[in-house]
Protein backbone atom coordinates (compact mmCIF):
# COMPACT_ATOMS: atom_id res chain seq x y z
CA UNK A 1 0.00 0.00 0.00
CA UNK A 2 1.33 3.36 -0.87
CA UNK A 3 -0.29 6.88 0.46
CA UNK A 4 0.44 10.15 -1.21
CA UNK A 5 -1.57 13.58 -2.25
CA UNK A 6 -2.21 15.12 -5.64
CA UNK A 7 -1.67 18.75 -6.55
CA UNK A 8 -5.02 19.62 -5.76
CA UNK A 9 -4.38 18.35 -2.11
CA UNK A 10 -6.85 15.38 -2.43
CA UNK A 11 -5.81 12.26 -0.77
CA UNK A 12 -4.71 8.79 -2.87
CA UNK A 13 -4.22 5.37 -1.95
CA UNK A 14 -2.50 2.44 -3.78
CA UNK A 15 -3.31 -0.84 -3.26
CA UNK A 16 -1.04 -4.05 -5.27
CA UNK A 17 -3.97 -6.21 -7.28
CA UNK A 18 -2.13 -9.61 -7.09
CA UNK A 19 -2.16 -12.72 -9.51
CA UNK A 20 -0.03 -15.65 -9.53
CA UNK A 21 1.89 -14.06 -6.81
CA UNK A 22 3.01 -11.05 -8.69
CA UNK A 23 1.77 -7.72 -8.84
CA UNK A 24 -0.33 -6.97 -12.36
CA UNK A 25 -1.75 -3.97 -11.75
CA UNK A 26 -3.00 -1.34 -9.09
CA UNK A 27 -5.87 0.01 -7.58
CA UNK A 28 -5.94 3.57 -6.83
CA UNK A 29 -8.45 4.79 -3.93
CA UNK A 30 -8.96 9.05 -4.08
CA UNK A 31 -10.80 10.75 -1.00
CA UNK A 32 -10.72 14.17 0.45
CA UNK A 33 -8.99 13.01 3.84
CA UNK A 34 -6.63 10.04 4.37
CA UNK A 35 -8.78 6.81 4.62
CA UNK A 36 -9.64 5.22 8.11
CA UNK A 37 -8.88 1.78 9.18
CA UNK A 38 -12.31 0.50 8.34
CA UNK A 39 -11.86 1.65 4.79
CA UNK A 40 -8.59 -0.36 4.96
CA UNK A 41 -10.26 -3.25 5.68
CA UNK A 42 -13.21 -2.96 3.29
CA UNK A 43 -10.94 -2.04 0.33
CA UNK A 44 -8.42 -4.87 1.44
CA UNK A 45 -11.30 -7.51 1.51
CA UNK A 46 -12.68 -6.33 -1.66
CA UNK A 47 -8.98 -6.83 -2.95
CA UNK A 48 -8.85 -10.28 -1.36
CA UNK A 49 -12.12 -11.90 -3.06
CA UNK A 50 -10.70 -10.48 -6.26
CA UNK A 51 -8.12 -12.64 -5.67
CA UNK A 52 -9.73 -15.64 -4.77
CA UNK A 53 -11.96 -15.13 -7.85
CA UNK A 54 -9.44 -15.58 -10.18
CA UNK A 55 -7.73 -17.69 -8.40
CA UNK A 56 -11.14 -20.07 -9.34
CA UNK A 57 -11.07 -18.69 -13.00
CA UNK A 58 -7.32 -19.32 -13.40
CA UNK A 59 -7.37 -22.92 -11.48
CA UNK A 60 -9.45 -24.33 -14.45
CA UNK A 61 -6.88 -22.73 -16.94
CA UNK A 62 -4.00 -24.26 -15.75
CA UNK A 63 -2.09 -27.83 -15.59
CA UNK A 64 -2.20 -29.24 -12.31
CA UNK A 65 1.36 -30.14 -12.84
CA UNK A 66 2.96 -27.31 -13.63
CA UNK A 67 1.17 -24.12 -13.31
CA UNK A 68 1.13 -23.35 -17.20
CA UNK A 69 -1.87 -22.45 -19.23
CA UNK A 70 -3.76 -25.69 -20.39
CA UNK A 71 -4.16 -26.95 -23.91
CA UNK A 72 -8.03 -26.32 -23.55
CA UNK A 73 -6.81 -22.56 -23.58
CA UNK A 74 -4.77 -22.46 -26.53
CA UNK A 75 -7.10 -22.01 -29.47
CA UNK A 76 -8.98 -19.05 -28.12
CA UNK A 77 -6.33 -16.96 -26.52
CA UNK A 78 -4.30 -17.75 -29.84
CA UNK A 79 -7.36 -16.22 -31.74
CA UNK A 80 -6.96 -13.63 -29.21
CA UNK A 81 -3.76 -12.36 -29.79
CA UNK A 82 -3.36 -12.33 -33.32
CA UNK A 83 -6.57 -10.54 -34.07
CA UNK A 84 -5.92 -8.05 -30.85
CA UNK A 85 -5.33 -4.17 -32.36
CA UNK A 86 -2.32 -2.72 -32.06
CA UNK A 87 -2.05 -0.80 -28.98
CA UNK A 88 -1.95 2.86 -29.39
CA UNK A 89 1.38 5.31 -29.89
CA UNK A 90 2.45 8.83 -29.50
CA UNK A 91 3.57 10.33 -32.36
CA UNK A 92 7.41 10.52 -33.29
CA UNK A 93 8.12 7.62 -30.83
CA UNK A 94 10.14 5.06 -32.80
CA UNK A 95 10.17 2.64 -30.11
CA UNK A 96 6.64 2.02 -29.47
CA UNK A 97 5.95 2.51 -33.83
CA UNK A 98 8.28 -0.45 -33.84
CA UNK A 99 6.15 -2.04 -30.56
CA UNK A 100 3.28 -1.98 -33.23
CA UNK A 101 5.04 -3.34 -35.99
CA UNK A 102 5.77 -7.06 -34.09
CA UNK A 103 4.76 -10.30 -35.31
CA UNK A 104 3.46 -13.06 -33.17
CA UNK A 105 5.58 -16.31 -33.20
CA UNK A 106 4.78 -19.91 -31.62
CA UNK A 107 7.25 -22.47 -30.29
CA UNK A 108 6.76 -25.80 -29.49
CA UNK A 109 9.26 -27.17 -26.99
CA UNK A 110 9.97 -30.88 -26.91
CA UNK A 111 11.98 -32.36 -24.10
CA UNK A 112 14.91 -34.90 -25.29
CA UNK A 113 14.71 -38.51 -24.35
CA UNK A 114 12.08 -38.08 -21.44
CA UNK A 115 10.68 -41.35 -21.57
CA UNK A 116 14.11 -42.62 -20.76
CA UNK A 117 14.14 -40.16 -17.87
CA UNK A 118 10.76 -42.06 -16.75
CA UNK A 119 12.33 -45.56 -17.55
CA UNK A 120 15.78 -44.81 -15.26
CA UNK A 121 14.47 -42.86 -12.49
CA UNK A 122 10.79 -43.12 -12.46
CA UNK A 123 7.49 -40.69 -13.07
CA UNK A 124 8.14 -39.01 -9.49
CA UNK A 125 11.29 -37.84 -10.69
CA UNK A 126 9.95 -37.21 -14.76
CA UNK A 127 7.32 -34.83 -12.87
CA UNK A 128 10.16 -33.03 -11.33
CA UNK A 129 11.77 -32.35 -14.07
CA UNK A 130 8.50 -31.45 -15.86
CA UNK A 131 8.41 -28.75 -13.17
CA UNK A 132 11.97 -27.13 -13.34
CA UNK A 133 11.35 -26.90 -17.03
CA UNK A 134 8.36 -25.11 -16.61
CA UNK A 135 10.11 -23.04 -13.93
CA UNK A 136 12.83 -22.69 -16.74
CA UNK A 137 10.05 -21.26 -19.13
CA UNK A 138 9.28 -18.74 -16.61
CA UNK A 139 12.44 -17.04 -16.13
CA UNK A 140 13.11 -17.23 -19.73
CA UNK A 141 10.23 -15.35 -21.11
CA UNK A 142 8.84 -12.41 -20.14
CA UNK A 143 5.13 -12.05 -18.26
CA UNK A 144 3.29 -11.49 -21.10
CA UNK A 145 4.25 -14.45 -23.10
CA UNK A 146 1.89 -17.24 -23.02
CA UNK A 147 3.22 -20.27 -21.91
CA UNK A 148 1.51 -23.65 -22.34
CA UNK A 149 1.53 -27.39 -21.73
CA UNK A 150 0.43 -29.33 -24.00
CA UNK A 151 1.15 -32.84 -22.00
CA UNK A 152 3.65 -35.39 -21.56
CA UNK A 153 7.50 -33.56 -22.49
CA UNK A 154 5.65 -31.08 -24.67
CA UNK A 155 5.32 -27.18 -24.38
CA UNK A 156 4.04 -24.29 -26.42
CA UNK A 157 5.35 -20.77 -26.51
CA UNK A 158 3.36 -17.59 -27.76
CA UNK A 159 5.40 -15.08 -28.03
CA UNK A 160 5.81 -11.67 -30.06
CA UNK A 161 8.73 -9.99 -31.08
CA UNK A 162 9.93 -8.20 -34.58
CA UNK A 163 11.57 -10.41 -36.36
CA UNK A 164 12.50 -13.63 -36.77
CA UNK A 165 16.06 -13.41 -35.53
CA UNK A 166 14.34 -12.00 -32.24
CA UNK A 167 12.03 -15.04 -32.58
CA UNK A 168 15.03 -17.49 -33.05
CA UNK A 169 17.06 -15.58 -29.98
CA UNK A 170 14.75 -16.32 -27.72
CA UNK A 171 14.65 -19.59 -28.38
CA UNK A 172 18.00 -20.05 -28.58
CA UNK A 173 18.21 -18.84 -24.78
CA UNK A 174 15.74 -21.18 -23.68
CA UNK A 175 17.37 -24.15 -25.41
CA UNK A 176 20.67 -23.07 -23.77
CA UNK A 177 19.00 -22.13 -19.99
CA UNK A 178 17.67 -25.37 -20.26
CA UNK A 179 20.71 -27.27 -21.31
CA UNK A 180 22.93 -25.18 -18.33
CA UNK A 181 20.26 -25.78 -16.00
CA UNK A 182 21.27 -28.72 -13.11
CA UNK A 183 18.23 -30.88 -12.59
CA UNK A 184 18.74 -32.93 -9.46
CA UNK A 185 18.75 -36.66 -9.88
CA UNK A 186 18.64 -36.52 -13.69
CA UNK A 187 21.75 -33.93 -14.47
CA UNK A 188 21.36 -32.59 -17.82
CA UNK A 189 18.25 -32.18 -19.50
CA UNK A 190 17.80 -30.54 -23.47
CA UNK A 191 15.43 -30.29 -25.62
CA UNK A 192 14.30 -29.53 -29.45
CA UNK A 193 12.58 -26.74 -30.49
CA UNK A 194 10.84 -25.68 -33.70
CA UNK A 195 9.01 -22.09 -34.23
CA UNK A 196 6.90 -20.71 -36.48
CA UNK A 197 5.57 -16.64 -37.25
CA UNK A 198 1.97 -16.82 -37.20
CA UNK A 199 0.27 -15.39 -40.41
CA UNK A 200 -2.83 -13.37 -40.42
CA UNK A 201 -6.11 -15.53 -40.81
CA UNK A 202 -3.96 -18.57 -39.16
CA UNK A 203 -5.65 -20.82 -37.56
CA UNK A 204 -3.99 -22.55 -34.37
CA UNK A 205 -3.95 -26.24 -35.84
CA UNK A 206 -2.16 -24.78 -39.07
CA UNK A 207 0.31 -22.94 -36.90
CA UNK A 208 1.09 -25.86 -34.53
CA UNK A 209 1.33 -28.27 -37.34
CA UNK A 210 4.04 -25.66 -38.85
CA UNK A 211 5.73 -25.41 -35.55
CA UNK A 212 6.08 -29.09 -34.63
CA UNK A 213 7.52 -30.00 -38.13
CA UNK A 214 10.73 -28.03 -37.29
CA UNK A 215 10.68 -29.72 -33.73
CA UNK A 216 10.57 -33.30 -35.63
CA UNK A 217 13.13 -31.98 -38.22
CA UNK A 218 15.26 -30.86 -35.35
CA UNK A 219 14.81 -34.22 -33.33
CA UNK A 220 15.93 -35.49 -36.64
CA UNK A 221 18.87 -34.01 -36.83
CA UNK A 222 20.45 -33.85 -33.17
CA UNK A 223 18.46 -33.08 -31.37
CA UNK A 224 19.10 -30.35 -28.70
CA UNK A 225 18.91 -27.40 -31.44
CA UNK A 226 16.20 -25.05 -32.61
CA UNK A 227 14.54 -24.83 -36.10
CA UNK A 228 12.69 -22.39 -37.25
CA UNK A 229 9.83 -23.41 -39.78
CA UNK A 230 10.51 -20.93 -42.48
CA UNK A 231 14.19 -20.81 -42.28
CA UNK A 232 13.87 -24.60 -43.20
CA UNK A 233 11.65 -23.96 -45.88
CA UNK A 234 14.12 -21.34 -47.39
CA UNK A 235 17.06 -23.61 -47.28
CA UNK A 236 14.83 -26.41 -49.20
CA UNK A 237 14.80 -28.82 -45.95
CA UNK A 238 10.86 -28.93 -45.70
CA UNK A 239 8.10 -28.09 -48.62
CA UNK A 240 5.49 -25.63 -47.77
CA UNK A 241 2.45 -27.59 -48.83
CA UNK A 242 -0.61 -25.70 -49.85
CA UNK A 243 -3.30 -25.20 -47.39
CA UNK A 244 -7.06 -26.78 -47.27
CA UNK A 245 -9.16 -25.15 -44.72
CA UNK A 246 -7.21 -25.10 -41.47
CA UNK A 247 -4.93 -28.14 -42.41
CA UNK A 248 -1.82 -27.91 -44.67
CA UNK A 249 -0.88 -30.48 -46.29
CA UNK A 250 2.73 -31.21 -47.05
Amino acid sequence: MLRGETDEGACFTLFPLMAEGEAVGVVEVCSDQPPGAATLRLVSSILRIYRNFHGLLDYSERDMLTGLLNRKTFDEAFLKIIHAPPPAVAAGDERRQALTATRHWLGVVDIDYFKSVNDRFGHLIGDEVLLLVARVLRHTFRYQDRLYRFGGEEFVVLLRCGSEADAAGAFERLRQNLENFAFPQVGRVTASIGFTEVQPGDAPSAAFERADQAVYHAKQHGRNQVCGYDDLVRRGLLRRGPRVGDVELF
